[in-house]
């Protein structure tokens, strides 16, 4: 099964690094991706919108044989379900890592643009939840891969226009919720809760991390997206 892996904002294809070796050794093909205008300057990226991190992601799916299964960390959660929406037929499941699909018209956040880019706030930005697994090691080395993101891409909104995208079978790992919490409290997301709702096949696994499990508990996270990929 080739498993298109989407990072989060300000990472690349190279966060994947710690999860892809699972992926392989299940017999899987994973294709990490770094996505258009990262760590560019705003002179090259000002232009880039969600629409080109979509098409990005579509570009993927169509070359390849068989349909795929993507999975989306954090912002790029955005992002394979913008795709998938545009390719509901050629999607086997989607992956959402301490995420959930996007509502219609959602955009990622409103985060501080400086020189023109999205650069990372860093970690004192982030809530305990989300950072308390991290360590001072780990955050070191994470930083060290982290680059800007064109400006537009976590403001834009997300366009998603075909139903049968509710059709693909959906698995939400995330960090410190499970399935009784998120479907006690998806009735209090507003538009986020119907979206999870309108999908007929939507499992919640937790994986008992913070939001970057992909540094913090990579084999953990590679099982569970195995896991998902044989159901």
């Amino acid at each position: 099964m080739d498993i298109i892996l989407v990072p989060g904002l300000w990472l690349d294809a190279s966060s994947w690094d710690p999860v892809v070796h699972a992926l392989r050794a299940a017999g899987h093909r994973p294709i990490a991706l770094t996505m258009p205008g990262v760590g560019e300057p705003a002179s090259v990226s000002s232009d880039i919108g969600m629409a080109d991190w979509i098409d990005a992601v579509v570009r993927e799916i169509d070359a390849a044989e068989q349909p795929v299964v993507l999975v989306g960390h954090s912002g790029g959660g955005n992002v394979v379900w913008g795709a998938t929406d545009a390719r509901p037929e050629r999607v086997r499941r989607v992956v959402f890592v301490d995420t959930i699909p996007p509502a219609p018209g959602r955009e990622i956040s409103d985060l501080p643009i400086v020189d023109g880019v999205v650069p990372f706030p860093g970690w004192d930005f982030f809530p305990d939840e989300d950072v308390y697994d991290i360590d001072d090691e780990t955050r070191g080395r994470a930083l060290a891969q982290t680059h800007s993101v064109p400006a537009r891409v976590p403001r834009d909104p997300i366009t998603l226009t075909h139903e049968s995208r509710h059709g693909v079978p959906v698995t939400m790992l995330m960090g410190s919720y499970d399935q009784a919490r998120v479907d006690a409290e998806s009735g209090e997301w507003g538009a986020y809760g119907e979206e999870y709702r309108a999908i007929a096949d939507a499992e919640v696994v937790r994986i008992g991390s913070g939001h970057w499990p992909q540094f913090t508990v990579p084999d953990r996270l590679g099982e569970l997206v195995v896991a998902a990929v044989d159901r």
